[in-house]
């Protein structure tokens, strides 16, 4: 529990020190970070902390997007390999040399998909659709958010739902006879 409330003492500090970002905020991404590592001490699924770690990765590729186009970046292939970059480094965990790793590769699985990927994957779409419905709504406000620190809380939202929503899934479907696997 320590380790828990260190991290959430280095995000709170965050806020305090943390310039203005465009993409997408560091509020966010921190939130997303802490999430991500306060439900893998608590042992929580994989399927369930694959959410918030697509969350957080789509996040950080915003936001060094915005960094590199505000320091006149206008080359696409850097986009790519940003990109590419924040994938691969998430893609890393399954190749993490351990005895114990974090993730095991297909130990278990949910619809024939690992569910770490799995995770991921729903986590990446729903921060995806969540940031371009903010922008849709903001479009149709006269380029205003509905109210503050709306670009937050949707994406955050999001991913707890997706996250309750999978949560009830292994929770529930298994007791009614559905495998999973």
């Amino acid at each position: 529990m320590n380790i828990l409330l260190k991290y959430v003492f280095y995000a709170i500090s965050a806020l305090f020190v943390a310039g203005t970002a465009h993409a997408v905020c560091p509020v966010c991404t921190i939130a997303i970070g802490a999430g991500l590592e306060g439900m893998r001490m608590l042992g929580v699924k994989d399927i369930l902390t694959g959410i918030w770690a697509g969350g957080l990765t789509v996040s950080l590729i915003g936001w060094t997007a915005n960094y590199m186009k505000k320091h006149g970046v206008k080359n696409p292939i850097w986009y790519i390999l940003n990109a590419l970059i924040y994938i691969a480094l998430l893609g890393s965990i399954y190749f993490v040399p351990s005895h114990n790793p974090i993730v095991k590769w297909w130990d278990n699985c949910m619809w024939g998909i690992d569910q770490f990927l799995l995770g991921v994957l729903v986590g990446a779409v729903t921060f995806i659709l969540m940031e371009l419905w903010y922008l849709h709504i903001k479009k149709n406000n006269g380029g205003h958010a509905l109210f503050p620190f709306q670009k937050v809380v949707m994406p955050f939202v999001g991913l707890l739902i997706m996250t309750g929503v999978f949560w009830a899934i292994i929770k529930w479907l298994p007791t009614m006879g559905i495998v999973l696997c």
